[in-house]
C-alpha cells in the first residue's frame, strides 16, 4: 500500500509528512500519483512545542561543523550521522528560504528567524506539508501501531484503523505535556515490540537545599564557571559535568544555560544515590594565585574600609549578604583586620562557591526528554525499525537529547526528514 501514515504534527511529524509527500511526487512523476500522506496530531494545532521554542523566538539550529554537532549528543551522536549527512544545517536553511523564512545567526551560532517569532517557522513548516497534498487531521490521537506477519498494516486511531504501507512515529517525549508530548510515542513503540529506555528530564533547572538560592532568586552570572560533582561519603569530590557561561538563581534552586546542560548527568547521579555538589566558580578567569594577589591589594588599598563594601567590588549586590555569612567575616570588620585564613576563605568561597543539589526539577518541565526508543534498534541510514519493517522513528521519541543552542530542533528536522524520505520509498 502506498500510504505513509505520520504521528506526530511537530517539528519532526512536520518534516517526515512534507518529505514524504515530495518524495513520493518525485519518484512517480507529475503524471502518476505517488504516496498518500496523512498527518494524525491528537491536538487542536499543529507545531506546539516549535511555536514556544527559543522563548519564543525559534532557536531552530547551530552553526556548529556536523562533527562537533554529533559530538554534542554525547555517546549517542553517533547515530545522528546517518541523518545529518542527508538532511543538516545548511539544507534546512534553504528550504526555510524556500518557504520564505529569512534567518540570523546570534551569539553562540544560535540561529533564529529574522522575524524572532517561533510561530512564523511552524506555519512556514505546516504549509510545506499542505503543498505536498498531505492529508492532515488534529484531534486524532493514535492508540497503536498495527502489525501484520511482523510488518506495519497501519495504526488504530479511536475513530478506527487506518491502514498503512509505513508509519512514522514522530510524537516528542513527554516534556511540555501542555503542548502534547505525554510519552505516547514510547508506549507505542514499547507495543509494538521496542525496548524503551526509561524517560527522564533533560535540559531542566535543579532544585537546592537551604534557602540560600531563594535569596539570591533572580540574580544572573555570567562568565561563570559551573561543575557538578559527586560526593562521596568520605569527602571525596569527582566532577561529572562542567560547563562556562550563564546561569540563574530561583526560589527553588538553579536555572539558565550552562545548569540546563548538565542537568541530565546530575539528574542520573542523583537517581542512583550519589550525593551532587554544585561548585561555582565566580571569577574563572583567575588561578588561586592571581585571585589571592589582587584579593591583597584590594585590602591594602581599602583597608580602612569595611569588609561588606570591599565586597561590593568583587560580587554582584545580591550575593553580599550570603557571601559575608558563608565567609563569616563580620560585615564591618574594616579591611586591614582581615586575617590571612580570613582571605583564604574568601578566596575559596570566590572560586568555589557550593550549593547541594537535591534533585531535578519534573520531566514536564524539561526542555528535552531524555530516555526513549534504543537506538541499537533503529537503522541510523533511514530511521526505521529493525524490529518492524516499515515501522520509523522521528525525533524526541528517540533516546537522543543535546545541549540548548539549537541541536534537539535540528535533530528533529534531520531525522523527520530522512524518515519521511525513506517512508516514501518504502511504500513505492
Amino acid at each position: 500500500m502506498s500510504r505513509v501514515v505520520v504521528v506526530g504534527g511537530g517539528a519532526a511529524g512536520l518534516l517526515a509528512a512534507g518529505r514524504a509527500a515530495e518524495r513520493g511526487a518525485a519518484e512517480c512523476g507529475a503524471a502518476e500519483r505517488g504516496a498518500d500522506v496523512l498527518l494524525l496530531e491528537k491536538t487542536p494545532r499543529l507545531g506546539n512545542k516549535l511555536r514556544i521554542s527559543g522563548k519564543g523566538r525559534g532557536n531552530i539550529t547551530t552553526t556548529d561543523s556536523l562533527t562537533d554537532f554529533v559530538a554534542a549528543f554525547g555517546p549517542a551522536g553517533r547515530f545522528l550521522y546517518g541523518a545529518c549527512t542527508r538532511f543538516f544545517r545548511d539544507d534546512l536553511l534553504a528550504l526555510l528560504q524556500e518557504l520564505g523564512i529569512d534567518t540570523v545567526t546570534e551569539r553562540g551560532g544560535r540561529v533564529f528567524p529574522s522575524s524572532q517569532h517561533a510561530p512564523d517557522i511552524a506555519e512556514a513548516l505546516v504549509d510545506y506539508a499542505r503543498r505536498g497534498g498531505v492529508q492532515v487531521r488534529t484531534r486524532c490521537p493514535v492508540e497503536r501501531v498495527l502489525v501484520q506477519d511482523g510488518c506495519v498494516a497501519g495504526v488504530q486511531t479511536a475513530d478506527g484503523p487506518e491502514p498503512a504501507g509505513a508509519v512514522v512515529v514522530a510524537v516528542g517525549g513527554a516534556s511540555y505535556p501542555g503542548t502534547g508530548s505525554t510519552g505516547d510515542g514510547v508506549a507505542l513503540a514499547r507495543a509494538a515490540g521496542h525496548t524503551v529506555v526509561p524517560l527522564r528530564p533533560a535540559l531542566v533547572p535543579l532544585e537546592t537545599a537551604g534557602d540560600e538560592a531563594r535569596q539570591l532568586q533572580g540574580l544572573s552570572l555570567r562568565h561563570v564557571r559551573a561543575t557538578a560533582l559527586r560526593v562521596t561519603a568520605a569527602g571525596v569530590a569527582t566532577p561529572i559535568a562542567s560547563e562556562f557561561g550563564e546561569m540563574l538563581f530561583t526560589h527553588f534552586g538553579v536555572s539558565g544555560p550552562i545548569i540546563l546542560t548538565m542537568s541530565r548527568a546530575v539528574g542520573d547521579a542523583l537517581r542512583a544515590g550519589d550525593t551532587v555538589v554544585l561548585s561555582i566558580n565566580l571569577k574563572p578567569a583567575l588561578t588561586p594565585d592571581q585571585l589571592d594577589r589582587r584579593l591583597q591589594r584590594d585590602l591594602a588599598a581599602l583597608g580602612r574600609r569595611a569588609y561588606h563594601n570591599i565586597l561590593s567590588g568583587l560580587l554582584p549586590r545580591k550575593l553580599i549578604d550570603v557571601f559575608i555569612a558563608r565567609t563569616g567575616i563580620p560585615a564591618d570588620r574594616v579591611g586591614h583586620q582581615i586575617t590571612a585564613q580570613q582571605r583564604a576563605d574568601v578566596c575559596r568561597e570566590l572560586m568555589d562557591f557550593r550549593l547541594r543539589v537535591t534533585r531535578p526539577r519534573p520531566l514536564a518541565e524539561a526542555i528535552v526528554t531524555a530516555g526513549g526508543v534504543a537506538l541499537d534498534e533503529v537503522d541510523p541510514r533511514t530511521l526505521m525499525s529493525r524490529r518492524v519493517p516499515g515501522l520509523f522513528f522521528a525525533g524526541e521519541v528517540l533516546d537522543l537529547d543535546g545541549p540548548t543552542g539549537g541541536y534537539n530542533l535540528q535533530a528533529a528536522f534531520s531525522t523527520g526528514y530522512v524518515a519521511g524520505q525513506a517512508a516514501a520509498e518504502y511504500v513505492l
